[in-house]
């Protein structure tokens, strides 16, 4: 059975490597110890960093940890064509990148905290192709998949 592969924005990569609990933490986990794919692009990567030196910044060595052992790949950014393509796929324009990101990536599922942005507007889902939830919604998403058990 192939592993589930989720594409992780910027706020679950940085909720999963500083909380010691959540369902963004429990991805990570299941991650490390190989029972998904976690796939981030190089904009993420910055985002996050940015974002645990300015919100914790002792967490830093947690979270460079954290994308060392649970990421497995690291997508290079969209060109500016496949982003000037795809700009009417979501509303808020720093965000085209992610969506097309995980769209190249070939993922199962977009994991974002962002609700505003990609969950609250159908359109996202539909014009990407992609699967999009919160942690919890993707942990859901793998249980009814039967890739993890009742307990994870």
């Amino acid at each position: 059975m192939s592993r589930a592969k989720l594409f992780f924005d910027s706020s679950v990569l940085v909720a999963g490597a500083i909380s010691p609990t959540g369902a963004a933490r429990a991805l990570l986990v299941l991650a490390e110890t190989g029972l998904i794919s976690i796939v981030v692009s190089e904009q993420v990567i910055a985002e996050a960093e940015r974002a645990v030196a300015r919100k914790a910044p002792r967490a830093l060595s947690a979270y460079r940890r954290a994308v060392r052992v649970a990421v497995d790949r690291i997508l290079r950014d969209p060109g500016l064509k496949a982003i000037e393509k795809h700009h009417k796929i979501i509303r808020h324009q720093a965000d085209v990148p992610i969506v097309v990101s995980a769209m190249q990536g070939d993922v199962d599922y977009l994991v974002t905290l962002n609700r505003r942005h990609f969950i609250d507007d159908p359109t996202v889902a539909q014009l990407s192709g992609l699967r999009i939830g919160t942690p919890g919604d993707a942990l859901d998403w793998l249980r009814r998949q039967g890739l993890l058990a009742n307990e994870a």
